[in-house]
This record gives structure tokens, sequence and C-alpha cells, in this order.
């Protein structure tokens, strides 16, 4: 079991989770949501949490091959500006987690980097923060992608205690 810590204050921003091999796949946006839902299935079920290795989130730059372009992140969508499609050069090795496991996390003043439909999609950069003021995580929760909690890998730390391994 793996608790995540903010790397400023030391808080305890998770609960115990258990690590998954990999980042599950995100069902599809036509995907039967409840009745009322604005968000997909979470991608990652409560209670674990996976490593992303691939870059994740803002900051996005052109992708060299305009013609074919790729969704700009893993799980993401294609994501067009006025320099064309671009991808994210984001941080590497996120830890992407079901939402409601990062609840002690708080929105930024004004939702700032929170732009979305139906939700942030986070393309922005970080958008939640520990309750100390660190902005330290992103939440994409619109209607046209996954629903994921990213804590940035440099601004968090995770702690497993030594009989956890036994």
């Amino acid at each position: 079991m793996t608790v995540f810590h903010c790397s400023r204050c030391g808080n305890a921003l998770t609960p115990d989770l258990t690590a998954l091999p990999t980042v599950p796949a995100v069902p599809g946006i036509d995907v039967a949501r409840p009745e009322g839902a604005r968000q997909a299935p979470p991608t990652v079920p409560q209670g674990y949490y996976a490593i992303e290795p691939e870059p994740w989130g803002a900051p996005f730059v052109p992708q060299e091959d305009q013609d074919n372009p790729v969704p700009s992140q893993p799980r993401g969508l294609l994501r067009a500006t006025l320099d064309g499609f671009v991808i994210s050069a984001g941080a590497r090795d996120t830890i992407v987690l079901h939402p409601d496991d990062g609840s002690v996390l708080q929105p930024l003043p004004c939702w700032e980097n929170s732009t979305g439909c139906c939700g942030p999609d986070g393309t922005e950069g970080p958008n939640r923060a520990c309750p100390c003021g660190a902005r330290i995580a992103t939440l994409a929760a619109d209607c046209s992608g996954p629903w994921e909690l990213h804590l940035d890998p440099v601004r968090t730390y995770a702690f497993t205690p030594p009989d956890a391994h036994r």
C-alpha cells in the first residue's frame, strides 16, 4: 500500500493505494454512462494508482507530422491550436488515480486551468492544489475525455511502509 504526499508540506494526499502494472485503457466516448453522468467511467479504479510513462498534460508543442496527427496525450483526443495539431510535452511518470482518491485536493482560485465543457479537460496545467496551496495535480473530468487525476511526480512523493512488502 502506498500513500502520496505533498513535497512542500508533507501532507498526505491520498488514502492507501495499490499499484497497477499499467494505466488501464479508457472505455470509448460512446460507452453508455449512468443517467446524468457527464464524465466517462474512471480510468483507474478507486483504491489504485498507475504510473503514466508518456508525457501528459501541458505544455503542448506542435506535432511533427501535421498530415497524420495523433492524440495530444495518452487517452486524449486530437488537439489543435493556431500552431496546428499539438502533442504533450508535459511531465512523464505522472501518478494516475481515481479522482475521488485525491479528495483533499482543492480547485485553484477562480477555477484557474479548469477550462472544459462539463469539467476541466486537463490541458492547461495543474488545476488542483494541496491544502497548503502547492499546485500539485491535474484533474481531467470533461465529458470528451478520460476521468482521471494526475499527481505531479516532482511535487508529490510516495511513501510505502516497509511492512507493506511482506
